[in-house]
C-alpha cells in the first residue's frame, strides 16, 4: 500500500488524500504502529477499526488514532455476550500438570538408568554436560519422548470425540517451534500407526502444500484431524469443527492467547451427531497458560520494537550530544555527525512517511545544523527522524549489532556508567575470543593482533573513545564469521510425571451453567477427595446408604461445580445421585472383575467368552454402570454379531444382566429395575 501511495501516474499520485471516503482497518491492534499509521493519516477519510483483541489490550496509540479514551472503544462485543446470545461457544480450560513442562529436567532427579542415558548424550562439541534442562529449553533443543507421548495420550483419551465417539474431533496443537511440531507428529505416528500417518499433520509456513492441508483440515471427516502448528493457525483460521485446543508452548501475550482461544469458539451444529451441537470446546494446557491468564492481569500499554537501524541512529545522536557537552574528541564527533547528516540527506521528501517531518529533514540534511547539538535537539531528532526511511542503509545485521554495542560502550564511558561499560567490555572480549578461532579466514587473520589485544584485559585499561571507534570499524565486518554456537538437537526418553487435570475458569467466559463444564469440574474435585468413605464405597461397588448419598451431595456442593438445582438436575437425569457420581469416577477394575468373576473362569469358559466379558469389565471401569442394551451394540457386536447370545446360553445371558443390574442398584439404592 505504501508503494501505491508513493507511486505516480502521468506525474500525479495514484492515490491522493481524498481518494477514499472510508478506510477500514482490520486487526487494528497491530496495524497502526510506525509506518502503517502514516497510511491512515495520509487519507482524509472516515476510519473504522476492527480487532478481536480484548479492549484493555488495545494499544494507547490505537485509541488515540480514533480519538477515543483508552479502554473505551466505540463499541465492543464480548465473548460473554456472544456465548450468551449463542453466536459462539465457550472454552473449558483443562490444566494438565506435566512435571518436566513445569519444572524442567534435573539430572539429580533421574533414575540411575536415566542418568546413564543423560551422560551418554551428545550435548555439543564442547563436551559440556548440563546438570539440568529448563522448561524454556525443553522442546527447543531437547525433545523428550515420554513427555510428548503423555500429552498425546491425554488428548486422545479425554478430548472431544465425533463420529459416535470413535474419532477425535478436529484439534489444533500449538507447538513451540518447527522441530517440536515435527517431533510431535513423529511420536503420534509411532504411537498410533493405525491412522496411517495422515491423522496428525504439521501445518506451518515451511510445509509444502500448506493451503491444501488447511483445506483438508477444514473439511468434516477428512484427515488431518490434528493440526500441529507453529504460529500459522494461531489467528485467522476458521474451522467450526475444531473442538480441542492443545497448548504445548508458553504464551504470555494476552492478545495472542485470546486469539488462539478464538480458534475453538465457532458454532457447529450436529458436530456430535444429529441434534447434538457443539456446546463448548476443550483447552488442554500443559504449560500453565490457563493459570496465568485466569488472573486479573494488568493491561498492556503496547509497544513497538524499534528497528536496529533506528536504535543506532538514536545512539549516534546521543553520542554527538554527549561529546558536545564535554567538548571532547572533535574528530570522533565530526565523523559521527557526518554519518547522521548523510542519513537525513538520503530521505525522500515525497515519501508520505517523511513528508510530515519535511521542515526538520530539510534543515538537518545540511551540515550547518550539525555543527552543535544539544541534548534537547538530539532527543527531538530521535523522536521525529530516527525511524524514517533513508537511501543510506546497511544490510549487514551482524555488523550493525556490533556498531550498536560499541556505541553503547562509548556512551557509557562518557556518562561514567561503569557497570554498563564493564558488561559491554566482556561482550566484546567474548566476540574477539570467538573470532580468534576463525583465523583460517583471511580477513579475520589480518586482524589477529587486534583481536588478541581485545580479548585480554590490558587493552581495556584507560581505553579511549577513538580506540573503540577503530575497533568498531575494523571488527564490524568480521562478526558474521562468528560460530553461531547452536546446541545439537537432543532426543531423550526420560519418564515424565503426569498429574491430575483440573478445570480452570477463564475470565470473560461466564455464560449459564454448562453441563460438560459442570461434569468436568465435579470430576476434578472428586478425584482430589477419592479417599472419602462414601466415594470409596461407590468406587468399590459396595451398596450405598442414605447417609452416603447425603455425603456425596455435600461434596458436589463443596466442589463449586454448580448449584443445588444443577445437582438436582443431574440426579434426575441419571436416575440417582450415586449413578451420576459413579459416571464421573468410574468403577474400580478389581470390583468390576469380582462382580463378573464366575464368567472369567478359564476352566469353564472359552477365550472368546472371557474376552467378551472383559469388554464389559472395561466399560464398567470407565463409566461406572452399563445398561443391558449395550450388550447388543458395538464393540460387543464386533466379534459377536448377535450380542451375548452368540457366545452364551439364555441362563448365562440372564446371569450377566443380573450382575449389571446389581452394580447399578449398589450405586442407586432407590432405583428400581424396570
Amino acid at each position: 500500500m505504501l508503494n501505491l501511495v508513493n507511486g505516480t501516474q502521468d506525474g500525479l499520485r495514484t492515490f491522493g488524500p481524498g481518494y477514499f471516503d472510508l478506510v477500514v482497518i482490520d486487526e487494528a491492534h497491530r496495524s497502526v504502529y510506525q509506518k502503517y499509521r502514516a497510511i491512515f493519516e495520509w487519507f482524509d477519510s472516515l476510519l473504522v477499526g476492527l480487532t478481536a483483541t480484548p479492549k484493555d489490550e488495545v494499544d494507547h496509540n490505537t485509541y488515540r488514532l480514533f480519538h477515543l479514551e483508552d479502554g473505551v472503544p466505540t463499541d465492543a462485543y464480548s465473548l460473554d455476550d456472544a456465548v450468551a446470545e449463542e453466536y459462539l461457544v465457550p472454552p473449558v480450560g483443562v490444566s494438565v500438570p506435566l512435571r518436566f513442562m513445569r519444572e524442567g529436567i534435573r539430572y539429580d532427579a533421574l533414575s540411575d538408568e536415566e542418568k546413564d542415558e543423560w551422560d551418554s548424550l551428545e550435548w555439543g562439541e564442547d563436551g559440556d554436560v548440563p546438570d539440568s534442562v529448563s522448561t524454556e529449553e525443553l522442546n527447543r533443543f531437547l525433545f523428550n519422548e515420554d513427555t510428548v507421548d503423555k500429552v498425546l495420550a491425554t488428548l486422545m483419551s479425554e478430548g472431544h470425540k465425533v463420529a459416535g465417539g470413535d474419532v477425535l474431533g478436529k484439534t489444533i496443537v500449538f507447538a513451540k517451534n518447527r522441530d517440536h511440531a515435527n517431533f510431535v507428529q513423529r511420536r503420534f505416528d509411532l504411537q498410533y500407526p493405525e491412522y496411517g500417518g495422515t491423522f496428525a499433520r504439521v501445518i506451518t509456513h515451511g510445509v509444502p502444500y500448506t493451503q491444501s492441508l488447511i483445506d483438508d483440515f477444514s473439511t468434516t471427516g477428512k484427515p488431518p484431524h490434528i493440526a500441529i502448528s507453529v504460529d500459522m493457525l494461531d489467528t485467522g483460521i476458521d474451522v467450526p469443527d475444531v473442538c480441542n485446543l492443545v497448548f504445548f508452548k508458553l504464551v504470555r501475550s494476552k492478545s495472542k492467547f485470546w486469539q488462539m482461544i478464538g480458534r475453538g469458539t465457532r458454532l457447529r451444529p450436529d458436530l456430535f451427531g444429529p441434534g447434538h451441537d457443539k456446546k463448548n470446546f476443550y483447552v488442554f494446557d500443559f504449560c500453565q497458560n490457563l493459570e496465568f491468564f485466569s488472573q486479573d492481569l494488568p493491561a498492556s500499554e503496547g509497544s513497538t520494537q524499534k528497528s536496529l537501524g533506528q536504535r543506532i541512529i538514536e545512539a549516534r545522536l546521543g553520542l554527538v550530544a554527549a561529546l558536545d557537552a564535554g567538548e571532547t574528541e572533535p574528530g570522533l564527533r565530526e565523523e559521527t555527525a557526518r554519518s547522521l547528516q548523510e542519513f537525513v540527506a538520503g530521505m525522500n521528501l515525497d515519501n508520505i512517511l517523511v513528508r510530515p517531518q519535511r521542515r526538520l529533514v530539510e534543515e538537518y540534511a545540511e551540515w550547518p545544523a550539525w555543527e552543535s547539538l544539544t541534548t534537547e535537539q538530539a532527543g527531538d531528532l530521535a523522536v521525529h527522524l530516527s525511524g524514517l526511511p533513508s537511501a543510506v542503509r546497511d544490510d549487514d545485521e551482524d555488523a550493525k549489532r556490533f556498531d550498536l554495542l560499541v556505541l553503547r560502550r562509548q556512551l557509557a564511558q562518557l556518562e561514567g556508567d561503569l557497570v554498563t561499560a564493564d558488561r559491554i567490555r566482556q561482550q566484546v572480549q567474548n566476540i574477539a575470543a570467538g573470532l580468534l578461532g576463525q583465523t583460517s579466514i583471511p580477513s579475520v587473520a589480518e586482524q589477529q593482533t587486534l583481536l588478541d589485544e581485545l580479548a585480554n584485559d590490558e587493552w581495556w585499561v584507560d581505553v579511549t573513545l577513538p580506540m573503540l571507534e577503530l575497533v568498531r570499524r575494523r571488527v564490524r565486518g568480521l562478526v558474521r564469521f562468528l560460530p553461531k554456537g547452536e546446541r545439537r538437537t537432543v532426543y531423550t526418553d526420560f519418564e515424565d510425571e503426569l498429574g491430575r487435570s483440573t478445570i480452570v475458569d477463564l475470565p470473560g467466559t461466564t455464560p449459564g451453567t454448562d453441563w460438560e463444564r459442570f461434569r468436568a469440574k465435579a470430576r476434578a474435585y472428586l478425584q482430589e477427595h477419592e479417599d472419602h468413605v462414601a466415594l470409596q464405597r461407590l468406587h468399590r461397588n459396595l451398596p450405598l446408604t442414605s447417609a452416603d448419598i447425603d455425603s456425596l451431595e455435600e461434596m458436589l456442593l463443596a466442589s463449586g461445580a454448580g448449584h443445588a438445582e444443577d445437582i438436582a438436575k443431574a440426579t434426575e437425569e441419571s436416575q440417582g445421585l450415586g449413578l451420576f457420581v459413579r459416571s464421573l469416577v468410574g468403577l474400580d477394575r478389581g470390583a468390576a472383575t469380582e462382580a463378573l468373576s464366575r464368567f472369567l473362569d478359564d476352566s469353564t469358559y472359552s477365550r472368546a467368552q472371557i474376552d467378551f466379558v472383559g469388554l464389559i469389565v472395561s466399560e464398567l471401569t470407565a463409566n461406572g454402570v452399563m445398561a443391558a442394551r449395550r450388550l447388543y451394540e458395538s464393540p460387543f457386536t464386533d466379534d459377536a454379531p448377535s450380542g451375548p447370545d452368540y457366545f452364551f446360553n439364555d441362563e448365562e445371558v440372564d446371569g450377566i444382566i443380573v450382575v449389571l443390574d446389581q452394580v447399578r442398584s449398589n450405586a442407586a439404592p432407590d432405583y428400581t429395575v424396570a
